[in-house]
């Protein structure tokens, strides 16, 4: 004779009313994610100037010195609609070398939005290793920073970036969403920014992310002097 299993009506109702929840925060987001685009569309913001434009970037920050410079070509620049852009490579005396790269998007009707490393970097070839958020303490103040590992063929790369609205550092892409659309909102401004660095990464896991860390607490300060408040 088969037995048949039991089938616990609580059981049956809790499954239910999970996966009920599950749609309803679904359809929620995407309203909200619908509603806030249609506003970005519709909603016109003022295009907030930077404190000085990239050109003017010092050569020379904290022993490190610029060793070359990548300008944007056309092409590039089409598919970021950055405002303004910075891509330079800096070493140290001993050769070590990091490049540095900042986009910043002025959040005028010509400004584009910036372009997650997460559909970038695989985009051109890389895979990641790791990835977490993570704060970096910088003389008594907090950054909020992506530090990830990412492989093209035999070379690994280690990278730290955040996105920033105004003094806000962001290492979530939501979050940046969120905060472009509160400052649109509060402040008729939707200028948002993205810092990344990196630099090949050793055998010494520590010595690379310590030597990361470094070139960003060296270049904060120049870094701030550029970018609006």
């Amino acid at each position: 004779m088969t037995k048949r299993s039991a089938v616990n009506p609580d059981t049956s109702r809790q499954e239910v009313a999970g996966h009920t929840a599950i749609k309803t925060r679904f359809v929620t987001v995407f309203v909200l994610l619908a509603v806030a685009a249609l506003y970005l569309n519709l909603h016109k913001d003022n295009l907030v100037p930077m404190n000085k434009p990239f050109d003017q970037f010092p050569r020379v920050v904290s022993g490190w010195s610029m060793t070359q410079e990548f300008p944007m070509s056309e092409e590039i620049q089409k598919v970021l609609k950055a405002t303004d852009t910075l891509s330079r490579t800096y070493k140290t005396s001993d050769g070590q070398a990091v490049d540095l790269y900042i986009g910043y998007h002025g959040g005028g009707k010509d400004s584009g939005e910036i372009h997650s490393p997460r559909q970038c970097l695989p985009g051109a070839g890389w895979f990641e290793i790791s990835s977490n958020r993570r704060p970096l303490d910088v003389s008594g103040s907090k950054i909020n920073l992506v530090q990830s590992v990412y492989q093209k063929g035999g070379s690994r790369q280690l990278f730290l970036y955040w996105f920033q609205v105004q003094d806000r550092t962001i290492s979530n892409e939501f979050a940046l969403k969120l905060a472009e659309i509160v400052n649109s909102i509060s402040n008729r401004r939707r200028d948002a920014s993205f810092i990344r660095i990196s630099l090949p990464f050793g055998t010494d896991e520590r010595e690379t992310v310590a030597r990361g860390e470094r070139f960003v607490r060296d270049f904060l300060p120049a870094i701030r002097e550029f970018l609006p408040d």
